[in-house]
């Protein structure tokens, strides 16, 4: 999920610099959306995978 947030961010900074405005906006949105999630999954895991044995 990362690596498609680096994407869509890389998608934009393009984007941006050929002035293309709405697919650099659209492009930035889902780069945050996906990177945003990214970080739930990722503390998600990091809580949960840390079971004590028993």
């Amino acid at each position: 999920m990362l690596h498609y947030t680096i994407v869509f961010f890389v998608i934009a900074l393009i984007a941006a610099f050929f002035g293309f405005s709405g697919i650099a906006a659209s492009a930035a949105g889902i780069a945050k959306i996906l990177f945003f999630a990214f970080l739930v999954f990722a503390a998600l895991s990091l809580i949960l995978g840390r079971r004590s044995p028993v």
